[in-house]
């Protein structure tokens, strides 16, 4: 049996160049996204971390007042 006549298993072709440059773009901008939405959620749970400590404080200050 001749072994360039037997069933063959296919082989993926190799990615286009364009396309995978397309792939890399993807995944950059993605990354991109990805830290720049972490960036907003820490600067978001920064303020909200302070405003809930003005509460806290401005909380403080009603219950002396009141148990005076």
């Amino acid at each position: 049996m001749d072994p360039g006549t037997g069933p063959r298993k296919e082989r993926p072709k190799p990615r286009e160049p364009a396309a995978r440059l397309e792939k890399a773009k993807q995944r950059s901008a993605q990354q991109e996204l990805k830290q720049r939405q972490r960036a907003e959620i820490y600067a978001l749970n920064r303020v909200m971390t302070e405003l809930e400590q003005q509460q806290f404080d401005s909380f403080c200050k009603q219950m002396q007042g009141s148990g005076e």
